[in-house]
């Protein structure tokens, strides 16, 4: 798995993905955000990684969010 914000490599967490540059997995950054707390309550929990690659992180999963919608017209999103 490889984007711009994130890598996956058998040799850092048995591939487990992570903010590049860390060990530190996005799933992590997820269960915050789950949870209630703020992107400043990861990042000072996580020094290593970056405000920029939290939010480009988001922007990322947004936009693959929409380009599926896109791609599948009949799955529609129901509240």
């Amino acid at each position: 798995m490889e984007s711009k914000t994130i890598s996956s490599s058998p040799d850092v967490l048995s591939g487990t993905p992570v903010f590049k540059g860390t060990r530190v997995p996005f799933q992590t950054l997820l269960e915050y955000l789950e949870g209630g707390e703020s992107i400043d309550s990861f990042l000072e929990g996580f020094p290593t990684v970056t405000r920029e690659q939290v939010i480009a992180f988001l922007e990322e999963a947004k936009e693959r969010m929409f380009d599926s919608n896109r791609t599948c017209p009949n799955s529609r999103l129901r509240f």
